[in-house]
């Protein structure tokens, strides 16, 4: 039994697309306050069996059809050697990239096996998940890594970074084969994709974007054919060039709530799975105000034949965000298989 996730990467028509969304596990959630209230965060995605048990509370809570592995993009910098702590405020890293900190960075072989655990909580979920269900591991982006690394967060003007390029060249050479070395544990321990979530890539003008970053994307996507996947928030038409593809093999891309996400589906050019779109601010909202967002953002998929929709991994643009009712995503998830179903 392949479920609806695994039918979508294979392309396989299915007029009910399969539902996963970006921190589907997380502080919304009644089942993760209660994790949180026994265990640190760290805790929770360092302890391969937690880190299973709150990835696997979304799907029993909500009927996704993929899993994703529980855990955060910055942990391959703690393993380089940039001291990393967790409190409420969010991540905090205790040293800035320098030229001169570069140089003392771990060298891979010493910091990929600190990042053992991830596999090792891929691995579990795997063995818990139900056969229906997809599994989806993931590692940040080289870009979005180098803006945590250089700036502390991947807010405002980022004007450290996007006047550090030459910098970023030195630091993708350790950051992005020790990225291909995390994907491939993943994928060995039982993910059925890796997507990289490169959250600031799209703060980047579309010509340093395709001239720094697409390689080092291209080199990721083309070690692991069709087995790993692709979101930035903010990447616009001009990012990708003439069509919704990136160079390299891929097996698909995610995209925000600011794209037409029924254009790119029926686009000629497009490859692989498409995953999205939904505006995550709009689950806030509740009763009928809800169910009209949710009929308006489902009118042009509905217009489209399940053929058209091939490929199609519905969720939201972005992650999840805190406070939303879990009230809110089970009429999401309810609305969507409903009303694509008729």
């Amino acid at each position: 039994m392949s479920g609806r996730f695994l039918d979508a990467l294979a392309g396989e028509t299915q007029a009910v697309p399969p539902i996963w969304c970006m921190r589907q596990a997380g502080r919304y959630q009644s089942a993760y306050q209660a994790f949180r209230r026994r265990h640190s965060f760290e805790t929770l995605c360092r302890e391969p069996d937690l880190a299973a048990k709150v990835a696997l509370a979304s799907i029993a809570d909500f009927d996704f059809d993929a899993a994703i592995l529980f855990s955060d993009l910055l942990f391959p910098l703690q393993a380089l050697g940039f001291g990393l702590s967790y409190d409420d405020g969010g991540p905090k890293l205790s040293r800035r990239l320098t030229a001169e900190f570069l140089a003392r960075l771990r060298p891979v072989a010493r910091a990929a096996p600190d990042l053992a655990f991830q596999a090792d909580a891929v691995a579990a979920t795997r063995r818990q998940l139900p056969a229906d269900k997809g599994l989806i591991g993931f590692i940040g982006g080289p870009w979005t890594l180098f803006v945590y690394a250089v700036e502390g967060s991947h807010a405002g003007s980022l004007v450290r970074a996007k006047s550090s390029l030459d910098l970023y060249r030195r630091f993708a050479r350790v950051i992005v084969p020790l990225l291909e070395r995390m994907a491939r544990a993943q994928l060995d321990a039982g993910a059925d994709l890796v997507m990289i979530f490169d959250t600031a890539a799209g703060e980047l003008a579309p010509p340093a974007f395709r001239r720094h970053i697409a390689p080092d994307l291209s080199r990721l996507a083309d070690a692991f054919p069709g087995r790993l996947g692709y979101y930035a928030r903010n990447l616009h038409p001009a990012h990708l060039g003439a069509s919704p593809v990136l160079p390299g093999r891929w097996a698909g891309l995610g995209f925000d709530w600011r794209w037409d996400l029924a254009g790119v589906l029926t686009s000629p050019d497009r490859r692989g799975f498409v995953q999205g779109n939904f505006d995550p601010t709009l689950l806030h909202l509740t009763g009928a105000a809800l169910g009209r967002a949710i009929d308006e953002f489902l009118a042009p998929f509905a217009a489209l034949t399940p053929e058209q929709r091939r490929g199609w991994i519905c969720g939201l643009g972005h992650g999840v965000l805190p406070g939303t009712p879990e009230a809110s995503m089970r009429t999401f998830v309810r609305m969507v298989r409903r009303r694509l179903s008729a």
